[in-house]
């Protein structure tokens, strides 16, 4: 009795079902992710530049809101969101993105308390269209590395340039080293 009746139940499940849901075989199963809310800024944001990298932050709000490669970041309920837009516009970015591990957990107290790494930090406030029309440039040309060490006074680039990706080196001795090798 019992597989007459599941017969009957599939059979009519068949029937019933539309030709065109049958002939797609298609399963639908969605995955929604919260976006976040959106950042209601009274005026568009001033952004430091964390020392030692070319990470923008936004140091007058309480959350975290970076620029970096072209692109406004935000971390919101263990996620991370990104925009062309430092307001709007948040789209949801899997995994975290390659920036954040050079930037200490605790930049903002630095930030309010002046410091870096013990030494005095003069923050330069770069207004956000500045930084999203120059970014490649300053970093290509290491403007803040030049720039008085990021601000930080006494900071000496050679001692911990965690974070920041790139080697100094002596041209003129890779240029004798290349001499001696063809003699």
């Amino acid at each position: 009795m019992k597989k007459i009746f599941f017969k009957s139940t599939l059979l009519l499940m068949l029937v019933l079902t539309p030709a065109s849901v049958l002939a797609m075989g298609h399963v639908d199963v969605g995955v929604r992710i919260p976006l976040p809310p959106p950042l209601l800024l009274p005026v568009p944001p001033w952004l430091v530049v964390i020392p030692e990298t070319n990470v923008y932050a936004v140091p007058d709000i309480h959350e975290d809101i970076f620029f970096y490669g072209g692109w406004w970041w935000r971390p919101w309920q263990n996620r991370w969101y990104r925009s062309r837009y430092q307001d709007r516009d948040w789209a949801y970015y899997k995994g975290t993105p390659s920036f954040h591990g050079r930037v200490p957990s605790n930049w903002r107290s630095d930030y309010n308390q002046q410091r870096w790494k013990g030494y005095q930090w003069e923050q330069h406030r770069v207004p956000y269209h500045a930084a999203e029309r120059n970014w490649r440039g300053w970093q290509k040309d290491r403007h803040w590395e030049k720039q008085n060490y990021w601000g930080v006074r006494g900071l000496d680039s050679r001692q911990n340039n965690r974070g920041y990706n790139y080697q100094k080196r002596n041209d003129n001795k890779r240029d004798n080293s290349k001499r001696d090798r063809r003699r």
